[in-house]
């Protein structure tokens, strides 16, 4: 068979259902294939970077690698920020690429590129295949890679004329069952008795909890662990659900725009045991403040993380799972009532942080409600991404989506679309900041195409929100090139045939989101949310995690700088 054939009969053998791409001239004999292969849905993207973190959000719903297609030069290009967003939160994914024909690699031909020299530092693995007869085994290898140990992304460069080549394909001798991460060997007699000697013998230990338990399916003994012990857990942004909200054990969520008391938590602690993360500069601040009068035990898939933002005191290269499981066995119960006591008096009063009546939290309080807490939320980057992690009621483990490693403005919409196909008849959110929902909101013309029904929510403050926190707070509050302006996203909606509607009055909430919930397919519903809300508390730049600051600084009057502009009038801007 062909190669291109060859392609599709591996993506067959490794258990894909969807594929996200955009076609063109060096990809073209593997979409010419693909007709012929109906158990294998493709989902026409209006960009690719919109098929990367599409599959970028399907792996991070299932475990399984998400696929992702395109053709050479600026197609495999595009690509680039979707790749960079999977590596950085470990979300598994193959992208396969056309290239050129071989006689014209290197020679300047047509939309080549060489993407593999590109995609090296930004992927686990990045490969292209010369020779038909090593292109199963690549693409199996592919599918290998991108679940093994830490999740991420793999690429693999295909020429056309190696599509359009023929030869026999083997099945791999046993098939590799895409969710079982290899895991390296659980802590020696001498480091269990290290371990729990720690913690047994801590007055103010805790746990951080991040994305790797979630990966792991390592809940359950997480909360097993933290009822029989008492200790306090913090779940990272990316580890959101680890714990259900409510949880008595539970926290909150740390670093820049953690809550003081999970903040000041971690700064006193005297023993920190972090699993599944990477101790990012978003939760520790600067590091060389960074709990100074705690021993870490630091526990991740990924031996090249530990130790490597933070000192350690114990390192342990292990899938979460499989450590909670066997701490679960030699872990004493024991009691943290006066260290908790201690939190919970750090804990501040409630602040109102919105000074409109359609604040973000009610709004996230709502969705919740209507989708009976079973909404699938994908958030994108901004001020509003930081307000569904510290607002929404988080009660289905997995259920939370957000580029944080990266920070990938426009995210959110085909990330969703990823999610929706990996989970269908479970609701799902796309919410979006008017600055994020403009770089990728030719999705919603995938949307209606496809019949995808992702709800899309988008916060419009007029401005591209924590760039002017940011302006505000350390910049004399002089808003240069942050007043955003937009168009009418309901009427735009309808253009795309999709339902669209405004809210702009606290009143109209429940009405809005309830036809919303029961609309079939996709809708989308702007909020018109004060114009300069501030996300609270935040930690400066260069600061320790003691350093919060809870309110900004009123921006000086008369401005430097123009107000932002009205959000629907261009002549005013």
């Amino acid at each position: 068979m062909t190669g291109a054939d060859i392609i599709c009969r591996v993506l067959e053998a490794e258990g894909v259902t969807h594929l996200f791409g955009y076609p063109g001239g060096a990809i073209m004999p593997f979409y010419h294939a693909l007709p012929d292969h109906p158990a294998l849905r493709h989902i026409l993207v209006r960009h690719e970077q919109a098929a990367a973190h599409a599959a970028d959000g399907w792996g991070r719903a299932t475990g399984r690698p998400g696929v992702c297609v395109a053709t050479s030069g600026p197609g495999a290009t595009n690509l680039v920020t979707g790749l960079a967003c999977a590596m950085m939160d470990g979300s598994p994914l193959v992208a396969i690429t056309g290239q050129v024909p071989r006689a014209l690699l290197g020679k300047d031909a047509f939309q080549e590129t060489d993407i593999v020299g590109i995609a090296l530092p930004i992927t686990k693995h990045a490969v292209l295949v010369e020779d038909i007869g090593e292109l199963a085994d690549r693409l199996h290898e592919a599918f290998r890679i991108a679940v093994d140990g830490r999740p991420g992304p793999v690429l693999v460069d295909i020429p056309k004329d190696v599509q359009q080549q023929r030869a026999a394909y083997v099945p791999p001798a046993a098939r590799v069952a895409p969710a079982a991460p290899v895991t390296t060997g659980l802590p020696t007699d001498e480091q269990w008795r290290a371990i729990t000697a720690m913690l047994d013998m801590a007055e103010r230990p805790l746990i951080l909890a991040g994305r790797g338990v979630l990966q792991a399916g390592a809940e359950a003994e997480l909360a097993r662990l933290a009822e029989r012990t008492q200790i306090p857990v913090v779940c990272t942004l990316l580890g959101l659900t680890a714990l259900p909200e409510g949880h008595p054990q539970l926290l909150g969520m740390p670093g820049m725009h953690g809550e003081v008391h999970v903040n000041r938590a971690i700064q006193h602690a005297d023993v920190i045991l972090g699993v599944g993360l990477r101790f990012d500069d978003r939760v520790t601040g600067a590091t060389a403040h960074f709990a100074k009068h705690a021993r870490i035990i630091h526990v991740d898939v990924d031996r090249s993380e530990i130790g490597k933002n933070v000192p350690v005191a114990l390192g342990i290269a292990c899938d979460a799972k499989r450590f909670l499981g066997a701490l679960l066995q030699r872990q004493m119960p024991r009691s943290c009532d006066h260290w908790r006591a201690q939190v919970e008096a750090w804990r501040r009063t409630k602040q109102e942080e919105f000074r409109g009546g359609l604040a973000p939290e009610r709004i996230l309080q709502a969705i919740h409600a209507q989708s009976g807490g079973r909404a699938n939320v994908v958030a994108d980057v901004g001020q509003h991404q930081m307000w569904v992690a510290k607002h929404y009621p988080w009660a289905q483990p997995n259920s939370h989506f957000s580029s944080g490693g990266l920070g990938a403005m426009g995210f959110a919409v085909p990330a969703a679309m990823g999610v929706a196909l990996a989970r269908p008849g479970e609701p799902v959110w796309a919410i979006s900041g008017d600055g994020g929902f403009q770089m990728n909101m030719q999705e919603m013309a995938t949307l209606v195409q496809e019949r995808i029904p992702v709800k899309l929510a988008v916060f419009n403050n007029g401005y591209l929100g924590m760039v002017r926190q940011w302006q505000q707070a350390f910049h004399g509050g002089r808003y240069s090139s942050t007043p955003i302006w937009s168009p009418d996203y309901a009427k735009l909606a309808e253009a795309y045939g999709i339902r669209g509607v405004r809210v702009e009055h606290a009143d109209d909430l429940d009405a809005v989101l309830a036809e919303s919930h029961a609309t079939d397919g996709p809708c989308l519903v702007e909020f018109m949310i004060e114009e300069e809300a501030n996300v609270l508390p935040m930690i400066p730049p260069g600061g320790s995690l003691s350093d919060a600051l809870e309110e900004v600084p009123a921006r000086p009057a008369p401005a430097p700088a123009r107000k932002a502009a009205p959000r629907r009038t261009v002549a005013a801007a």
